[in-house]
């Protein structure tokens, strides 16, 4: 599955290592900054956040709290 992602800024591609239609993440410099993140999945669905939203499930992630989810 491809995904439209013009005019977005690749940031990282999750697994990568197959011709599914990764996940993806990127940065959408022409949206509005409530909008700006962008993640893909392999579906063709988008999420789009703000940075701070972003930034506090990094944060989430690196303390642990999604810890076995998956």
């Amino acid at each position: 599955m491809t995904h439209d992602i013009s005019g977005l800024e690749p940031v990282a591609t999750f697994c990568g290592e197959c011709d599914c239609g990764c996940p993806q993440l990127f940065v959408d410099p022409g949206a509005s900054a409530d909008r700006r993140i962008v993640l893909t999945d392999d579906f063709g669905q988008r999420v789009q956040m703000s940075a701070d939203q972003f930034s506090s499930l990094v944060a989430d992630a690196k303390n642990g709290k999604l810890d076995g989810i998956a």
